[in-house]
């Protein structure tokens, strides 16, 4: 009985799912759904935190977060069939604390209101099919180093997550203490599923993580909770916020810009994960397109309208969804587990925060090395193409920013093509992307 039962179940996931199509199952596509979750868990805590500087209710930003992040991602699994999850981003989450509420002086409900309208324009952007073009009009050779670009960006996350690099004076970054309890479990776990990854075990990074985080309960690193299971906070004093606030402060001129800067970082933050991450799980198509990427875009756009009225910052396609598809995550599945997990959470939320970031640190450098492929692709002859592919790549670790490294490989590829005699390779679309990051360098 039990094994027709699981029969019957593995039947209903292939036909929602296809996996046979996508040359995968269903024990490879859930393994990959936990380690994705496990590698963007600290969302949990690192967004409440952040947010709570503006005088949010932080018990109640928690349940915000898993919230929008569990449902937005189920969302991902069925209008897109895609192994990609979403969360409310970093950077964006900082940008709506430190800047808009603590600098210029907006209430943290204005701010809510405006990621609100964003979530709004993303919508019908979607269906309009601006955000599709704007991926379809990036050239292969861009696409591939905003992989690469990507990986780095990552590997850098996991670096500093664990301590191995920090902030330093006079310096971007500097060596961390090497001899520090964090340092040496990250290090511990860099060597774990390195050796794992050589010996080809399936699951590598989610054994890794598990182990290492054992390692860390000896270190000190990570400890057991007093309680597994407790009821989720409620959200009443943060919820539908953004229908608080006077329209009229909304579109107030100084404000727009406001809205602009959330809609400008959200829109290349997300096109960028779309392609490196699509790039690397080998989804694109022929052409360099992403079927269905109109699905992935919308999802995108609803989920950040929803994140609003639970009372979050932009919730937005997440980069360590990289973590599950270098686990083999290929299908809907592993982004159907990834947001089970985050309105899991919601009850057992002191269970999943026994990970350390030290623990999810070598899964993150990792991926940033499985993300390195692409690079044997960019064609290196051309400078009119390698150019615009370096910058794109080194800028995205530099300046801590997707969205960045997209802008400077772009407007290289622009001017240098232009430069070169070779405007025709350039797309309308390309053209006045280029015009619209110009003007946003000069005004902003």
């Amino acid at each position: 009985m039990t094994t027709k039962s699981n029969a019957q179940g593995s039947g209903t996931l292939e036909r929602l799912f296809k996996l046979r199509e996508h040359k995968t199952n269903v024990k490879t596509e859930v393994i990959a759904g936990i380690t994705t979750f496990m590698t963007m868990a600290y969302i949990i805590i690192v967004n409440p935190s952040i947010l709570s500087a503006t005088g949010m209710d932080m018990p109640a930003l928690i349940t915000a977060t898993c919230l929008a992040s569990g449902l937005a991602t189920i969302l991902m699994a069925f209008l897109a069939n895609y192994p990609f999850a979403l969360a409310p981003g970093m950077g964006l989450n900082a940008f709506f604390a430190y800047t808009v509420v603590l600098t210029m002086g907006y209430s943290w409900q204005l701010a809510l209101a405006a990621v609100f309208v964003e979530g709004i324009i993303f919508i019908i952007m979607s269906f309009f099919k601006v955000r599709e073009a704007i991926i379809d009009s990036i050239p292969m050779n861009l696409k591939y180093a905003v992989s690469v670009g990507i990986g780095l960006f990552i590997a850098f996350i996991g670096l500093v997550n664990a301590g191995i690099v920090i902030p330093g004076e006079g310096v971007i970054v500097a060596l961390g203490d090497m001899k520090s309890a964090p340092v040496i479990l990250a290090l511990i776990g860099l060597v774990i599923t390195g050796v794992l990854l050589y010996k080809n075990v399936k699951g590598a990074l989610f054994i890794g993580i598990i182990v290492t985080t054992v390692i860390g309960m000896f270190l000190g690193v990570a400890k057991l909770p007093t309680s597994i299971v407790q009821a989720p906070p409620s959200i009443a004093p943060i919820a539908m916020a953004p229908f608080s606030v006077s329209w009229s402060e909304v579109f107030s001129p100084k404000f727009i810009v406001v809205i602009f800067t959330f809609l400008f970082v959200d829109i290349f933050d997300t096109v960028g994960t779309v392609i490196g991450v699509s790039s690397k799980a080998n989804l694109l198509d022929k052409d360099g397109r992403l079927p269905r990427a109109s699905q992935v875009l919308l999802t995108d756009a609803i989920g950040t309208t929803f994140g609003s009225l639970m009372g979050t910052s932009t919730v937005t396609t997440y980069v360590e969804s990289a973590s599950g598809v270098a686990e083999g995550g290929r299908t809907g599945l592993t982004s159907l587990v990834t947001g089970g997990l985050f309105i899991l959470a919601l009850f057992f939320s002191p269970l999943f925060l026994i990970v350390p970031s030290a623990a999810t640190a070598p899964a993150l450098i990792l991926v940033g090395l499985f993300m390195m492929e692409p690079i044997t692709k960019v064609n290196l002859k051309d400078f009119t193409e390698a150019i615009p592919a370096f910058l794109a790549i080194v800028m995205m670790p530099f300046a801590y920013s997707i969205a960045e490294g997209i802008v400077f490989g772009m407007l290289g590829y622009t001017i240098l093509k232009l430069l070169a005699g070779k405007g025709k390779d350039v797309s309308i679309t390309m053209y006045i992307l280029s015009i619209i990051f110009i003007l946003r360098i000069i005004f902003m």
